[in-house]
């Protein structure tokens, strides 16, 4: 597994799950309360890999051009990010448009149906 990381799992957890996690997290939260299209989440994803990366070397001495570890660092980040994009996008709507729509579970809504 550390092969595939360039790093080890403790640093990968603290690194990626953690830090840059928490900064993915409130990534997707500023889109969504700001109305942006989801396609800016996979790019700052993006960006937020190649930090993820740098951190690793800089910080623990992983390895800095790994392909196998970029992409599993930017797919958790991008995975944290989406679902802060999900959560904040769901709780905004349903805030803002209450007679049109109501929570249908924790990441999605649905259109609030005639009372009879």
């Amino acid at each position: 597994m550390e092969a595939l990381l360039g790093t080890t799992l403790p640093v990968f957890f603290g690194i990626t799950v953690v830090l840059v996690g928490f900064a993915a997290f409130m990534t997707g939260q500023a889109l969504a309360s700001t109305w942006r299209p989801l396609r800016q989440v996979f790019l700052y994803s993006l960006l937020l890999g190649f930090a993820d990366r740098f951190f690793t070397w800089a910080l623990f001495q992983g390895e800095l051009l790994l392909l196998s570890g970029y992409l599993i660092d930017t797919a958790t980040i991008f995975t944290i990010a989406l679902l802060a994009f999900r959560l904040t996008l769901a709780r905004r709507v349903t805030a803002q448009y209450p007679w049109l729509y109501e929570r249908a579970g924790i990441f999605s809504w649905r259109e609030r149906r005639a009372k009879s």
